[in-house]
């Protein structure tokens, strides 16, 4: 589902309770996260909505390596010649999706999380756990990247060890992927948090890396699940720290 200009030139596509973004620059188009593998007819479905089609795409940018976030990643690269940016560390989950690192078991929440059982039959119906690996990647190294809208590289390393976001300062935005959200798929819960253990490599090094978004001063936020945020970055930081880890 695709909703528009959640943000200036910044426009959300939502599947299986996955976010991701696409941004109109002036030399085209900057994709942020590929969703889940479903998304490629979402992706399509968007352009034509928008008056764009692949050929405008000149860059996927990927918050992270994990299994719902590469969705059609490799498929945009190898079909439209789309170089996709990721963190250095998170080359090796590109490649082994499922292979993240976790504070806590999985068993848990699918044996006691039960508002969450929606989102997880949602990511079996859309192939979510089985995205095709990505062949080849552009590591992130710099602080700012040469692709459409200009992004600002925030390193949020925690709920993967090479996370990032990325501040698009001219338009007041920041889309913080996974590093905040303000819905947690293994829990069911709304408002601002960081992702369960479940899903987090490192849950307390996650909390410490929301002080690099606050940083920023934002006044949106766009996030890897659940609802934008337009009352600021900081308010959202206060919020999700206060709420700890889970």
């Amino acid at each position: 589902m695709l909703i528009p200009e959640v943000a200036e030139g910044i426009h959300r596509v939502e599947d299986s309770y996955v976010n991701w973004y696409i941004v109109e620059g002036d030399e085209g188009l900057t994709i942020v996260d590929a969703g889940v593998p479903t998304s490629w007819q979402s992706l399509l479905g968007a352009l034509k909505r928008l008056g764009r089609s692949l050929e405008d795409i000149r860059a996927l940018l990927l918050t992270h390596g994990h299994f719902d976030h590469i969705g059609f990643a490799e498929r945009l690269r190898s079909q439209a010649e789309v170089p996709v940016y990721v963190h250095d560390n998170d080359v090796p989950l590109t490649r082994h999706p499922r292979q993240y690192g976790r504070d806590r078991a999985l068993t848990w929440y699918l044996l006691t999380q039960f508002k969450a059982l929606p989102m997880v039959s949602a990511f079996v119906r859309n192939r979510a756990w089985w995205p095709e690996p990505i062949a080849e990647v552009t590591r992130i190294r710099e602080f700012a990247l040469p692709v459409p809208g200009n992004p600002e590289v925030v390193f949020t390393p925690g709920h993967t060890l090479g996370h990032c976001a990325f501040h698009f300062r001219d338009r007041d935005a920041l889309i913080a992927g996974d590093a905040l959200v303000t819905l947690n798929p293994y829990r069911g819960t709304t408002g601002a948090q960081i992702v369960s253990n479940a899903a987090t490599a490192d849950p307390e090094r996650a909390l410490e890396s929301l002080d690099a978004l606050a940083e920023t001063g934002a006044g949106t936020v766009l996030v890897g699940h659940g609802e934008p945020w337009t009352g600021g970055i900081e308010r959202l930081v206060r919020t999700a720290k206060a709420n700890g880890a889970s």
